[in-house]
């Protein structure tokens, strides 16, 4: 089992900003690298598999984010919160626990969904995805859940200490993997002068998971052995009790997404399209649209995972001032940032559609899309501070309202106004949470609110 050596560490609001800030520059770029590798293995897939294919290959991914919720969101989340606290308390054979108690619950769970998957492939993708070309790539992808907790939980424990390097390392690593796998099998398949099935994508994926673990196995350290305090019954305790409802929240709001997801290509059948076209445009819109969108959200999801244990650790050390300069300074930032990615992607919205994806319906959604980065980017960022000050419950509650949003755009407005109606859905949804995230935190941290709180 891999381990993880954790050196003894202080808190103080100086050390908090610079390993935050070094850590963001680091996840940054390995997270420019894997993003502009994912970016051109976007457009390739788009010119490989064609924008129905597409609309398949986006039809796993609720399957895939369902997985990774059951079997190790929850859990690496709950580990890098345990890690900071105990590091907080200089009790490094704590972190270690908590690591250990995570990974071995993880693993437990990985393997048992991945059998699920793989023995019930024909129901899920007949009856829940509703697509038979479905089932022999549910059966692939159920291959990387082990691999995928593994390097979960490592990078959680990362997380927690606040060092950047092994989940750069993975990060990049599982990219090139995954994009070197189906860059390799499309090679073999043209020089046998065959078609390219839609299974590559998936072993690409697959590989990808066994590649990132390998490379974080080999480089965590071994622990030096220090005792403890903590007993085993009290740190899976203590771990549970975090990771069960992150996990059960994380599982809900999958599962909304996962219905919203599907539900999109039936609905845009009832407002006229083809089940072919249907799939097309759902592909052209996740598949290409939305990985443009995503493309600057980098910066703000490397200041997201090291935000929490960072709030963690500063509420810990009862910090409260550290905390509300961190809540309006990433307010600053993010809707700075945001409204900066509007601006561009509305003037090159057409020439990244065009031009590189060679699809012009492409260019519109990400024109269209642009609008919501600064309410994007901002709201994933404010969860991330409200998981560090311990209410999961409001981030799941926010997270439930913007998804509810959502389907009912699905549900009501995608089949009389066309992809139109769900585009505009979005906006509104991303808009809600970010604002109502905002006046949460402003009031859980505003000096009045604290003072009062603690009389």
């Amino acid at each position: 089992m891999p381990d993880i050596h954790f050196p003894r560490n202080s808190v103080s609001g100086n050390s908090l900003k610079n390993s935050l800030i070094t850590g963001t520059l680091l996840l940054t770029l390995a997270g420019v690298l894997t993003r502009i590798i994912g970016f051109f293995y976007r457009i390739f897939l788009s010119r490989l598999i064609g924008a129905e294919g597409l609309g398949i290959y986006q039809l796993l991914s609720p399957v895939m984010a369902l997985g990774f919720a059951v079997t190790a969101a929850g859990i690496q989340t709950a580990i890098s919160r345990f890690v900071s606290s105990e590091l907080a308390q200089n009790n490094p054979a704590g972190a270690r626990l908590y690591f250990r108690i995570g990974l071995l619950l993880s693993l437990f769970l990985s393997a048992a969904t991945g059998f699920v998957i793989w023995k019930y492939a024909d129901f899920i993708g007949v009856s829940m995805l509703g697509d038979v070309r479905c089932i022999p790539l549910l059966k692939i992808i159920s291959l990387s859940f082990v691999p995928c907790c593994i390097h979960a939980c490592i990078n959680g424990c990362y997380y927690g200490q606040k060092k950047t390097g092994v989940p750069a390392l993975t990060q990049l690593t599982e990219q090139i993997a995954r994009v070197g796998t189906v860059w390799l099998l499309y090679q073999i398949h043209m020089r046998e002068q065959t078609a390219v099935p839609l299974s590559v994508t998936m072993w690409g994926a697959v590989m990808g998971e066994v590649a990132s673990t390998l490379v974080s196995v080999s480089v965590a350290k071994l622990p030096k052995g220090t005792d403890t305090a903590l007993s085993v019954k009290c740190g899976t305790r203590n771990l549970l009790a975090m990771a069960v409802p992150l996990t059960a929240n994380r599982v809900v709001l999958t599962l909304f997404s996962s219905f919203e997801n599907i539900m999109i290509p039936s609905r845009l059948r009832l407002f006229g399209y083809t089940a072919s076209e249907a799939l097309g445009v759902y592909g052209i819109l996740t598949g290409m649209a939305m990985s443009v969108i995503m493309f600057p959200s980098v910066i703000t999801n490397s200041v997201s995972v090291l935000l929490m244990p960072a709030i963690s650790e500063a509420k810990a050390g009862g910090n409260d001032a550290l905390i509300r300069r961190a809540v309006l300074k990433t307010i600053r930032v993010c809707l700075l940032w945001g409204f900066f990615c509007t601006a561009g992607f509305l003037a090159t919205g057409h020439f990244i559609g065009n031009v590189l994806f060679g699809n012009a319906l492409a260019g519109t959604f990400i024109r269209t899309l642009g609008w919501i980065c600064p309410f994007l980017y901002l709201g994933v960022t404010l969860s991330s501070i409200l998981h560090g000050l311990g209410y999961p419950g409001i981030t799941f509650v926010l997270n439930l309202i913007a998804c509810g949003i959502r389907i009912l755009f699905v549900l009501f407005a995608l089949p009389v106004y066309g992809i139109r109606g769900y585009l505009c859905g979005l906006l509104i949804s991303q808009a809600v949470m970010a604002l109502l995230s905002i006046g949460i935190l402003l009031r859980q941290t505003h000096p009045t609110s604290r003072s009062a709180s603690a009389k």
